[in-house]
């Protein structure tokens, strides 16, 4: 339930407003001045702020610079309901961060408009916020990826960006473009545990070697298991070298057993490792990898995804 803090001297309005406010599904917390809404301010932690512009002791002018001077009160979103219709009242309201003005007598209606649409878009701005913070931090744990492997450097990057691609052109949901965007990412977040020496050997790999590096994906489910937000990264890292026939690894699923994210990585991945210089071959044409992709249908990879893939880059 969002909470409002409103400030409001008449006490016939602020309790028909607070009646609105409630009857609406809202938690109100009303004060008859500006001074005790700011003593609440922090301990309530409201979502929104509803406050008359004239009153004693601390006018709504000076409500909104007190609540703008704490850290958190600095995107509260703030609605002033005021008989002032004067507009260096608008004017010095918005210089100090207000949000929006309603003028009394109001209509409840555009009362409880203004607030849902305030509380929404501040609610918005914080899943993005969140979703950007978490997603700087896959970036860099990618580069912590990359930077141990010399001869991958920029394949994570070139890896997300053709998913999203293959992810959009196959009608996936929003959500899950959403996972496949951090998915790809972290995909071979795994590969942190493998020593570099292996990683950076020029040469075949010995059979333990390649014991080692066959662990990574489970490694990298483990690393993300118990994260929440992460969560939808799991099946990109532990299911991306299964393949179509049930030769791959680390669970050897056959055919549509195998998880879609596990499906499409393996594509794009391969891909990727085909057209780009590694320290067991030079990087083929984009042509001859898609035959090599089609030819490998049914075999390795999922014939219609990899169907649509090779459209996309011909």
């Amino acid at each position: 339930m969002a909470k409002i803090l409103l400030a409001e001297d008449d006490e016939t309005l602020r309790k028909m407003t607070t009646l609105i406010l409630e009857m609406s599904g809202f938690e109100v917390f009303g004060y008859s001045n500006g001074q005790l809404a700011l003593a609440a301010f922090p301990v309530i932690s409201p979502d929104l702020i509803v406050s008359d512009i004239g009153m004693p002791t601390l006018d709504g002018f000076g409500l909104l610079d007190g609540v703008r001077q704490f850290p958190e009160g600095a995107v509260v979103p703030f609605l002033f309901l005021s008989a002032h219709s004067e507009q260096d009242d608008i004017n010095a309201a918005r210089r100090q961060g207000a949000d929006d003005f309603l003028f009394k007598p109001f209509d409840p209606d555009d009362l409880v408009n203004a607030v849902r649409v305030r509380i929404e878009r501040r609610r918005m701005a914080e899943i993005f916020d969140t979703r950007q913070a978490h997603l700087q931090t896959i970036i860099l744990l990618s580069n912590v990826i990359e930077a141990r492997d010399v001869y991958t450097r920029g394949h994570v990057e070139r890896v997300q960006l053709m998913s999203m691609e293959l992810g959009n052109a196959l009608g996936w949901s929003s959500t899950e473009l959403s996972a496949l965007e951090y998915g790809a990412l972290l995909h071979d977040i795994g590969k942190i545990i493998v020593p570099e020496s292996i990683l950076n050997k020029p040469s075949q790999l010995s059979s333990d070697e390649l014991e080692i590096i066959q662990k990574h994906p489970y490694s990298g489910a483990r690393m993300v298991d118990g994260v929440s937000h992460l969560r939808g990264a799991r099946p990109y890292i532990l299911y991306h070298h299964e393949k179509w026939d049930g030769t791959g690894y680390p669970e050897g699923l056959i055919g549509a057993d195998i998880p879609q994210e596990g499906r499409l990585l393996a594509i794009v991945d391969v891909f990727d490792a085909l057209t780009s210089d590694r320290p067991y071959h030079k990087g083929i044409p984009v042509l001859a990898a898609l035959k090599f992709l089609r030819g490998e249908a049914g075999k390795h990879f999922d014939p219609e995804m990899v169907e649509v893939f090779c459209k996309l880059y011909e």
